[in-house]
């Protein structure tokens, strides 16, 4: 377990948010099955909570207002320095800016975009809040993928707007790229070419650390989420993925180093 509140280099993911029709149902899923414990959040764009672990901010959940009936799924945030500029240039690469630039009261200032297949993500610049706070322990976000049909293409778009360095799997039958920043891995990008469900399109995946992945996807169940993918064995760690009751699909992990 590390304490992970210094500013992060822009491109890296920083932050994770969900926005639910039912926060307080919501909340009770993600106390039992992580053990966070909330705190209210900036509300410029709804009611909105923190979730804590130890004291220590992880991940955000808003909620959307009555009327919008949109999907719901985790959101993943990179760091900028400058929102702003981050979504001029996103515009200029293919992408596209829903929501924003805007501030979040003294927290930072964030946009909403997609990249050009459609995936959405986050942008944040950091003010008083500088993004996840703990990593390593169990029920922190532990990697963030891009699950797409295939990864040339949208690589160069993340590639010139946040100066990742692409790091391929050379194979026939497996397409997948490893972003780094300075020499660090921050993230990947999987093409998983027909097997992308026709339901959600290209997205960004939230991984999340459990302490073991078998309990966890029972617990998942048991809360009344569901399981898609059983507990199988991955590069990373026993893994599995699993949606909310809401439908916000995430992956839990027992990292392989644990």
């Amino acid at each position: 377990m590390t304490e992970a509140a210094a500013r992060r280099t822009p491109g890296t993911p920083c932050w994770v948010s969900l926005i639910v029709h039912s926060l307080c149902t919501t909340q009770e899923f993600y106390a039992d099955l992580f053990g966070w414990e909330f705190v209210p959040g900036p509300d410029q764009l709804g009611p909105y909570v923190r979730a804590l672990i130890d004291g220590k901010e992880v991940a955000g959940i808003g909620q959307l207002p009555p009327d919008r009936h949109l999907p719901v799924a985790w959101t993943t945030y990179l760091a900028t320095d400058d929102a702003d500029v981050t979504a001029e240039t996103i515009r200029s690469c293919g992408g596209t800016v829903g929501v924003g630039p805007l501030d979040a009261a003294d927290a930072g200032r964030m946009a909403i975009v997609s990249d050009p297949s459609g995936a959405v993500f986050g942008i944040w610049q950091a003010a008083a809040h500088v993004g996840t706070a703990l990593a390593g322990a169990p029920g922190t976000p532990v990697w963030n993928e891009l699950v797409t049909s295939e990864t040339s293409t949208v690589a160069k778009f993340y590639q010139a707007v946040f100066g990742f360095e692409p790091e391929a799997v050379v194979s026939a039958d497996f397409d997948y790229q490893t972003l780094h920043l300075g020499g660090r891995p921050v993230a990947s990008l999987h093409g998983v070419g027909r097997a992308l469900p026709r339901d959600r399109g290209p997205h960004w995946m939230t991984y999340f650390e459990v302490a073991d992945t078998d309990e966890a996807a029972a617990r998942v169940v048991d809360l009344g989420g569901h399981v898609l993918q059983p507990p199988r064995e991955g590069s990373s760690g026993r893994v599995a993925t699993v949606a909310d009751p809401e439908g916000a699909v995430f992956t839990i992990v027992r990292s392989a180093d644990r």
